[in-house]
């Protein structure tokens, strides 16, 4: 038997996350779940990982959309941030 989802999709480039909104996807969890190290833009920054706090990783992500992990997907309570279509899968198995 097949599950049944109900699914939305939002386009955070043409509407971005607000600081509330990121905050409340991390749950607590380290700003680098979330912050995409492999993104070209981060690499124009030419700023070194070690050294930013998650309050700057936010800033950067709020400043510019294309430092978060892609895709954000939320199942429920639980937030994964650059999931394959494999984990997708493994994710939605459950």
């Amino acid at each position: 038997m097949q599950k049944k989802l109900d699914l939305s999709e939002r386009d955070f480039f043409k509407n971005p996350f607000n600081r509330e909104e990121i905050e409340k996807l991390l749950a607590g969890r380290p700003a680098s779940d979330m912050f995409n190290v492999r993104s070209p833009s981060f690499k124009k920054l030419g700023l070194e990982r070690e050294k930013l706090g998650d309050a700057e990783m936010v800033d950067l992500m709020l400043q510019e959309p294309r430092l978060i992990r892609r895709p954000v997907v939320q199942i429920g309570r639980k937030v994964h941030f650059g999931a394959n279509a494999k984990t997708l899968e493994e994710i939605l198995a459950d």
